[in-house]
């Protein structure tokens, strides 16, 4: 689930489909808004600067070029999320105090640094999003059951026989309701986040 498709953001590029686009702003926004706080901005500023960055992402779409990489999209909106941040700041002639008091600017660049701890936290968050996201969709299509034994196989990690004691279904029942779960979310995810 680490992939925005072309296809989505294709067609969120035409501006006949504002539908894409507002499927692509609503994926987006909640885990904008989370990153934005992060960086000192009160609840109003941080969605403010939601949009702002919406904004370049809609301006600046269809000059983006994938790479072809599994994560192209969200490294190049990474980008994008710290320029406006340093933006948000130049404008006011300040940054956020903080302890250390360049800790600010190398946390930005850390964001910007693909190898860096901060820009692998973001592709985490960004993808777990993605899949939560994709979740919501489709979790009234399950048993109770069956989302639990994925959700705490799947994003807790958690061993499917240790699962399957916890829930009191067979190991088979876990596997299986971990396969049907994918699948869906696969189905689902076809055209909005994977190739």
């Amino acid at each position: 689930m680490d992939k925005t498709s072309l296809s989505l953001l294709r067609r969120a590029c035409e501006e006949s489909d504002s539908d894409s686009w507002e499927t692509l702003a609503a994926l987006y926004t909640p885990l904008l808004q989370r990153w934005l706080q992060r960086y000192g901005l009160q609840p109003s500023d941080a969605d403010d600067l939601v949009q702002d960055v919406l904004v370049a992402v809609a301006k600046d779409l269809p000059k983006f070029q994938h790479t072809g990489r599994s994560g192209a999209f969200r490294a190049w909106l990474r980008g994008i999320v710290a320029n406006r941040i340093r933006n948000f700041w130049r404008q006011r002639n300040h940054r956020p105090v903080s302890e250390g008091g360049t800790e600010f600017i190398r946390s930005l660049e850390q964001l910007e640094d693909p190898n860096s701890g901060l820009s692998r936290l973001w592709c985490r968050e960004h993808d777990v999003h993605l899949l939560q996201t994709l979740l919501s969709r489709i979790e009234g299509r399950f048993s109770p059951s069956t989302v639990s034994a994925f959700r705490r196989v799947v994003l807790d990690g958690v061993d499917s026989k240790k699962v399957a004691t916890e829930l009191g279904i067979s190991p088979n029942a876990v596997v299986i309701a971990k396969c049907r779960v994918l699948k869906e979310l696969r189905h689902e995810g076809d055209g909005l986040l994977g190739d």
